[in-house]
């Protein structure tokens, strides 16, 4: 079992940084009191995999006074659960900039006359936790996309899958309608259709017999090609961007033979370049 506490300086990300380890398969809980962190632990250890990463997130909401915090730490490593603790902090500059930016309160507003105090009192309140930190993470200068990667370099487990991008490739039949989801749309109506051969109507993309007629006169081939190459350029800056899904539709009239075997061939280049892919195909039992 993998524990991680994220906490930090207000307006530093933690919430951000929370949820981008959803996306790389941690269990994410908010400001769990310190007493049940090993209960939880113990149900994790105990558990079919299912709380086997956990990221808690804990600030000043939970006081000054860290000691419960501390006991549960030391129980964690008695119980041989490994535990590391990430502190997030940011410039003075840009923590008060974030605040006017979103119009929210400073959780020590109400102790001090101006956000520059508040902060200076969270700092001082934050230093016994800070020095007992494993990984310090200064997001002054840090894109949404940075924080993303520096979060993957310090807790990701590698594999193109672990907080990668997940890539859906659906077929559809444009008349039903574009898929509201699609990040990206492919039209293959100009590909010879199966549609018109009588032996080939009432079957689909996915039976042979159809995918060889579509890509029979080499359109198709020169089609997927260029695709390809497209695909090649475009993932990796998605994922450099820090984004986590991408829904690529591809289209035909009414999605049962051309775009279902431009998609299939598709879903399958993209997996090859060690993507998760899901491979959808909308229309495809539709009259």
């Amino acid at each position: 079992m993998e524990f991680v506490i994220i906490s930090g300086l207000s307006g530093a990300g933690k919430s951000r940084a929370a949820s981008f380890m959803e996306d790389m398969g941690f269990f994410c809980v908010d400001n769990l009191p310190a007493p049940l962190i090993t209960k939880f632990a113990e149900l994790g250890m105990a558990g079919s995999g299912e709380y086997d990463r956990v990221v808690l997130v804990t600030d000043v909401r939970a006081g000054s006074n860290f000691d419960r915090l501390f006991q549960a730490l030391d129980g964690l490593k008695e119980m041989r659960c490994p535990c590391r603790i990430l502190f997030m902090e940011a410039s003075d500059d840009v923590i008060i900039r974030r605040y006017k930016e979103t119009r929210r309160s400073h959780p020590l507003a109400q102790e001090r006359d101006s956000l520059e105090d508040a902060i200076a009192l969270e700092r001082e309140m934050m230093a016994g936790l800070r020095a007992r930190a494993d990984d310090i993470l200064d997001t002054t200068r840090l894109s949404a996309a940075g924080l993303k990667r520096a979060l993957k370099d310090l807790f990701g487990r590698g594999g193109s899958g672990e907080g990668g991008m997940r890539v859906s490739v659906t077929s559809f039949g444009f008349k039903h309608g574009l898929p509201r989801e699609a990040d990206l749309v492919f039209d293959v109506r100009f590909l010879p259709n199966p549609y018109y051969v009588p032996e080939l109507r009432a079957r689909t993309g996915l039976d042979p017999e159809v995918r060889d007629y579509v890509f029979r006169n080499g359109q198709a081939e020169e089609f997927l090609q260029r695709l390809e190459r497209l695909l090649d350029f475009l993932l990796p800056r998605y994922v450099e961007e820090g984004k986590t899904s991408l829904e690529i539709a591809v289209g035909c009239t009414g999605g049962h033979h051309r775009s279902v075997a431009m998609a299939r061939a598709v879903a399958g280049h993209i997996r090859d370049l060690g993507y998760s892919v899901c491979e959808r195909h909308r229309d495809i039992d539709r009259g």
